[in-house]
């Protein structure tokens, strides 16, 4: 397996892969304004198409797969694509991100499909609200989720939570206080315009960085992890006394563009080198046409030669997003 090394030195060898732009929850953070636009099932890549894009990625230099959404296990087949992928030779770490709601029943398949780590995204610990941030009634079932998780096996379980100015800010503490009990990754994220809005139609909720630590310092002692790969983009800490971690993400505030080594394929077929970047190459064009897997790794190449230095997007700085994130896998 070669390196991808782009044009400014980044060693790029992780594929976030959409299967679906459908979901079944309605957070209104990442819905559009006017509501979703669902794609015709020929558009989205077939589950064999999927295994000879990753199969060339792993090729190119890719290690390490996700599978994202819309959320993925609304899809019927996925725990046996993720079966098949987990037997692609030189694919060391296979993951998923899912929103919990059907993670109790399918935990164990996934787990036995070779699946090993798992984020699942939770806003608020409190029901009611719960159903006001996703339009669901699902909260005691990503729950139960996340101990049937927890239970088979899955290390570690990240729970990944949008924090929002009078939506939830309040409940950093409580969410800070789970790794006291359990050996989560609890990690707050700065809100990004992901509803393909200008980032200022979401300036009243955006909670910065600094307001969060202070939050949670107020917690207990909290201690910076040296770095390691496999927190991400994540700034981690653990509090003494603790189990669990708590990290930072900041896409605003504090951009980690010069560590980011990854590309995103979205359900229909497309390479994305960076989120907050319109621009994508079509794989799926040459792919239908008859390319082989040769030569969709070429694609992956060149691909990794146009991924931009870093994206301009601030909370100060308003643009246009083209695609809402549930139509580009996160």
């Amino acid at each position: 397996m070669a390196d991808l090394i782009d044009e400014h030195g980044r060693h790029i060898d992780y594929l976030r892969i959409s299967i679906t732009d459908h979901c079944n929850l309605d957070c209104f953070y990442c819905t559009p304004f006017g509501g979703r636009t669902r794609m015709s099932h020929k558009e989205i890549l077939r589950y064999e198409e999927v295994l000879q894009i990753v199969e060339a990625a792993v090729i190119a230099g890719i290690s390490k797969v996700r599978i994202t959404g819309g959320e993925p296990l609304v899809r019927k087949g996925m725990v046996e694509l993720c079966r098949m992928l987990a037997d692609i030779e030189g694919l060391e770490s296979l993951a998923l991100t899912t929103n919990g709601v059907f993670l109790d029943r399918w935990s164990l398949p996934l787990f036995e499909a070779g699946v090993r780590r798992i984020n699942v995204s939770l806003d608020t610990l409190i029901p009611d609200r719960y159903r006001h941030i996703t339009g669901g009634n699902y909260h005691h079932c990503v729950l139960n989720g996340i101990e049937r998780a927890e239970a088979v096996g899955f290390f570690p379980i990240k729970i990944n939570t949008v924090v929002m100015r009078g939506i939830n800010d309040d409940e950093i503490e409580d969410f800070a206080r789970l790794t006291f009990e359990k050996p989560f990754h609890v990690r707050f994220i700065e809100l990004m315009p992901t509803n393909g809005q200008s980032s200022n139609s979401q300036a009243s909720l955006f909670v910065p960085v600094e307001e969060m630590i202070r939050q949670v310092k107020s917690v207990g002692d909290l201690c910076l992890e040296h770095e390691t790969e496999s927190f991400g983009p994540a700034r981690m800490c653990h509090f003494k006394g603790g189990i669990g971690k708590v990290g930072f993400i900041t896409p605003m505030s504090r951009h980690f563009c010069n560590a980011c080594n990854r590309l995103r394929l979205t359900a229909e077929g497309k390479l994305r080198t960076c989120l907050f970047s319109d621009k994508e190459i079509n794989i799926k064009k040459p792919l239908r046409a008859g390319a082989s897997t040769a030569e969709l790794a070429d694609i992956f190449r060149r691909a990794v030669k146009v991924k931009p230095q870093k994206h301009d997007l601030t909370h100060n700085r308003h643009e246009l997003l083209g695609r809402a994130m549930y139509a580009i896998g996160g």
